[in-house]
């Protein structure tokens, strides 16, 4: 609800709260017009414990199930050794820590 009210009294245009029943989303727009889904879980409700199958005619992607698929992708050889991993402030994040982005 802060990034809602955030958002509104900086006239950016932003939907009102969306149920999905497990997960709760707002849809806003970048300054390039990309549609942004922010969402938060749902307190005690998770469907990975029990998923359930309500698609009639299910893709064969979607028949094997919820889990990650390791068989699927190739095993890392190089990983990024941590210390060089990195993480960049984007647009947006003056709306979460209440500053510019020429102040990080």
């Amino acid at each position: 609800m802060n990034l809602l009210l955030t958002l509104a009294v900086v006239d950016i245009w932003v939907s009102e709260v969306m149920n999905h029943g497990f997960i709760h989303s707002i849809y806003t727009f970048d300054p390039n017009g990309i549609p942004l889904e922010f969402s938060c879980e749902v307190p005690g409700v998770d469907i990975r414990k029990e998923p359930r199958m309500m698609d009639k005619d299910p893709s064969a992607t979607t028949r094997e199930g919820p889990e990650p698929r390791s068989e699927k992708w190739p095993p890392v050889e190089n990983p990024t050794p941590e210390k060089d991993r990195r993480s960049y402030p984007g647009e947006g994040t003056e709306l979460i820590h209440g500053k510019g982005r020429d102040s990080f």
